[in-house]
């Protein structure tokens, strides 16, 4: 074959990935991205059919969500920074209306308000995930960084604010997520490491404070099982001790797709929401969970690139505070099911069932795919 034959042949193989990565970038989609949230949502889904006892409705039903996620995603990459930029303030005094509404007129589940019935019923709390660190980087795109005590000052209370009224609902794990969210930003705007330190020793007795005024009763037994789950084995840590032996069983390789001993016959409770990361390492073993938490990283890791690469404040504050956050929650979750932390309610992104988290973090990265995609168009 001759010299330039080679290179035609050569031309035309590259030609359909050439046309897909145009394709790509007419959408507004990242590749890479998208590529690492499908491997975790197919590998969320294969755990996720073994989980609810291989129902096919209720998988199916989470099919239709992550559907429906994904649609969003690509409508938020739709929308340039600056666009996003201009209607944060709006959006994040919407969220504070919606947080109020729910404390007057909202469904109680599970022992709290937390649900909103508009015609569609949704978590307000889950906008405030996105919309208090887009407030943040709003306040401080036109501002010097690192920013001063008084800008400071001010984040803290757009901060506070939604996280006391989602507290109030109770829903402490939540009100913890974003109040971390929000300080995130601080953090990447160039915070003082010493002002960390403070604050981390004012911890102390804040963590006093809330124990005494805020946390409920059932709030405080999960502190006090994570501290001696064997104090109470068939009540408050009941959840811990199954969870440690369904993970600690799956050795290796784990003992098979739907053959969890733990998850099949019922002993491991909420097997498809918060305990799910239990059911993954019963059945795919230490190997299925480095593979999920690698594909977690390589998220994680691709949206601080993202963040690198911003062109303006706002763009690189939020990126980087939407990619850590996604890590906090997946180092939450994981902590709680191997009894690190207390049971907090927080599921494991893109895998445990449900459906208004899960649209909410693929909003999320559509944010970081417009901020990727757009970057040449915005101001520098």
């Amino acid at each position: 074959m001759r010299f330039s034959d080679t290179e035609q042949l050569l031309e035309r193989k590259a030609a359909p990935l050439g046309n897909a990565a145009r394709i790509m970038r007419r959408l507004n989609i990242d590749g890479k991205l998208l590529g690492g949230l499908l491997l975790i949502c197919g590998l969320g889904l294969v755990v996720l059919f073994s989980a609810v006892g291989e129902d096919m409705d209720l998988w199916l039903q989470q099919c239709i969500r992550l559907s429906v996620a994904i649609v969003g995603m690509f409508v938020v990459a739709q929308l340039p920074p600056d666009v996003l930029r201009r209607w944060t303030p709006w959006g994040y005094g919407a969220g504070l209306v919606l947080l109020i509404l729910v404390l007057a007129f909202g469904e109680v589940g599970q022992g709290a308000k937390r649900w909103l019935d508009l015609g569609i019923r949704f978590q307000p709390s889950e906008i405030m995930k996105l919309a208090v660190p887009m407030m943040a980087a709003w306040y401080l795109h036109d501002r010097q960084l690192p920013p001063k005590a008084g800008h400071m000052l001010i984040i803290a209370v757009l901060v506070i604010a939604p996280t006391a009224l989602i507290a109030m609902q109770p829903d402490l794990g939540t009100a913890l997520l974003i109040a971390t969210a929000g300080f995130l930003v601080l953090v990447l705007a160039g915070m003082s490491f010493w002002l960390m330190a403070v604050l981390g020793l004012m911890s102390v007795p804040g963590a006093m404070v809330l124990w005494n005024y805020f946390m409920q009763d059932y709030q405080k037994q999960r502190v006090l099982t994570l501290l001696n789950p064997d104090s109470d084995p068939l009540g408050a840590g009941y959840n811990i001790i199954q969870s440690k032996i369904a993970i600690g069983s799956g050795g290796l390789f784990g003992k098979g797709w739907t053959n969890g001993s733990q998850a099949q016959l019922e002993f491991l409770p909420e097997r498809q929401t918060d305990f799910i990361f239990a059911v993954m390492g019963e059945e795919l073993g230490l190997l299925g969970v480095l593979s999920l938490l690698g594909l977690y990283l390589f998220v994680v890791g691709r949206g601080l690139y993202i963040a690198i690469q911003a062109p303006d404040t706002y763009a690189r504050l939020l990126a980087g505070s939407i990619s850590l956050t996604f890590l906090v929650y997946v180092l939450v979750n994981t902590a709680m099911v191997t009894g690190i932390v207390p049971v907090v309610g927080i599921p494991l992104p893109l895998v445990s069932f449900g459906g208004t988290s899960m649209v909410t973090l693929m909003a999320g990265f559509g944010i970081l795919m417009s901020i990727h995609t757009h970057r040449k168009l915005l101001p520098h």
